[in-house]
């Protein structure tokens, strides 16, 4: 297993951490390279007679001991170029201990500019890549960004808000980054033919990728976003297996650790990749949203990575808005009970969906919904009550409401009354007075039946109340008569 020091203390091993690429010894920081990395592919074929199509045949230089400048591209005739690609290489495996500052200054600023100027090269495009060339660069990248993880800070004590905390920042990031440019040129470069490089940027690359997006660093997740969307649009026989790995990342997310730093990252690689779904939907998108994307909704800080989700399920509305019902249904199912900023969070995912939702799909779900929305009304938190509230003013929503108010009425009128008779804040008030004016103006006749219902209930509630008290007061004089020595106080 690679051993860096990066945070100190135990470190978190990746999820598809091993032997995979075969680190033999253990690499001691600025020692040497990784020389004895071998990369098991499994999709690629067995070694043959090299192809007559792939250029001038390329020896691996012998192990480098030490770090010592190599001369540039342009230095050397072209014919040499690919040695010198793979003598580059084999000097960027070497690792450097970051965590000190003082300590081999001199060789990593060497490894920094090589990387540099493999990264200028190719970006260039002076040259084509041969396929021993990218076999080798992949190692090199493996060997640079796979690394075991520090572990998320936990305590005994209530977990604190992930969007308070201090960043990790990673101390390699200056080697990491180029490393990251260099895998990222690779992946766009028009030339990168996807038949030879799916043989290195396999499944297990690219698992190993993903487990990367647990890093506490946002540069780090930024470069990872980026790339593992360039390899989802360019090897199309990756995207199956991508989906269903980021799936496993949510599962674990969602009922095991709810701990993870690249959820947000992850959702907005699916918002792109579902925005490109083409209709009709496939049975497996629909698993994934009732499966992985609803029940994001239930981890304590979805405050998080909230924007990125409520866009996906979005994108999942606008494109087949028989949604809606199963979206909306599934958001009911997640509603926050003491949490209230959670529930303007959800208030406002609720808006956006029911935007998107036809006549039919609100009818389905329209009577727990506002059960629940009546809640929301006279909540005691003010915010929530207002964002509730707050729906009343699309024009959307206010004309489905209007379709079916002799279902909708009847359900929250009881709410708008408690609101103006006893809601403490006059912003939530005035909006109610608002809202009740706006129904009594909408259907006079069903208003008043409305009215003359809550009248009728409030006075049986009354009399109900009247008749406890009545039997409480009984008891008590029956109690006085019998004397107080057979009474019991406490």
């Amino acid at each position: 297993m690679l051993r860096k020091i990066m945070k100190g203390g135990h470190r978190k091993p990746s999820k598809s951490d091993g032997n995979d690429f075969g680190f033999g010894s253990p690499l001691n920081s600025g020692s040497g390279p990784a020389n004895n990395v071998v990369v098991n592919h499994s999709s690629r074929a067995a070694p043959g007679p090299p192809s007559p199509h792939s250029g001038p045949t390329v020896f691996v230089p012998p192990p480098m001991n030490t770090v010592e400048p190599l001369p540039f591209f342009r230095d050397v005739p072209v014919a040499e170029r690919p040695n010198l690609f793979l003598r580059k290489l084999q000097l960027c495996c070497f690792h450097f201990d970051f965590t000190d500052t003082i300590k081999s200054v001199r060789e990593k600023e060497i490894k920094r500019q090589t990387l540099l100027e493999l990264v200028d090269f190719i970006q260039s495009g002076s040259g084509k890549i041969t396929e021993n060339c990218q076999e080798e660069m992949i190692k090199m990248v493996s060997v640079n960004v796979f690394r075991c993880l520090p572990p998320h800070e936990s305590t005994g004590q209530e977990s604190t808000d992930p969007e308070e905390d201090e960043p990790y920042l990673e101390p390699s990031w200056p080697h990491l980054q180029l490393v990251y440019e260099l895998l990222l040129r690779y992946v766009v470069m028009s030339d990168t033919d996807t038949k030879v490089a799916k043989r290195y940027v396999d499944h297990s690359f690219v698992l190993k990728l993903l487990d990367l997006f647990d890093s506490e660093d946002p540069r780090e997740r930024e470069y990872l976003k980026t790339i593992l969307h360039r390899i989802y649009g360019k090897f199309m026989v990756h995207r199956p297996f991508i989906r269903k790995a980021i799936n496993n990342i949510f599962y674990r997310f969602i009922y095991e650790t709810e701990k993870h730093s690249g959820i947000g990252e992850l959702l907005e690689i699916l918002g792109s990749i579902i925005n490109g779904f083409a209709l009709p939907m496939k049975e497996e998108h629909k698993l994934f949203l009732v499966r992985a994307l609803i029940p994001l909704h239930k981890p304590k800080h979805i405050c998080v990575y909230h924007q990125q989700l409520s866009y996906c399920i979005i994108q999942f509305v606008e494109k087949d808005y028989k949604l809606a019902d199963t979206v909306i249904r599934g958001l009911l199912k997640y509603w926050p009970v003491t949490n209230c900023q959670k529930e303007v969070l959800f208030l406002g995912e609720l808006e956006e969906v029911l935007e998107a939702t036809q006549s039919a799909e609100f009818q389905r779900c329209m009577v727990p919904l506002f059960r629940q929305i009546a809640r929301c009304l006279t909540s005691s938190h003010f915010q929530v009550a207002e964002r509730a509230l707050f729906l009343w003013n699309n024009e959307h929503i206010v004309s489905l409401i209007a379709q079916n108010r002799t279902v909708v009425l009847p359900i929250i009128f009881e709410a708008l009354e408690k609101n103006i008779q006893s809601h403490w804040n006059q912003a939530v008030h005035g909006l109610t007075i608002n809202i009740r004016k706006m129904f009594l103006d909408m259907d006079t006749e069903l208003f008043e039946v409305c009215q003359r219902q809550y009248a009728e209930k409030e006075s049986r509630a009354r009399d109900v109340e009247e008749q406890r008290e009545l039997t409480w007061k009984r008891l008590a004089d029956v109690a006085a008569q019998r004397g107080g020595e057979d009474m019991i106080t406490v």
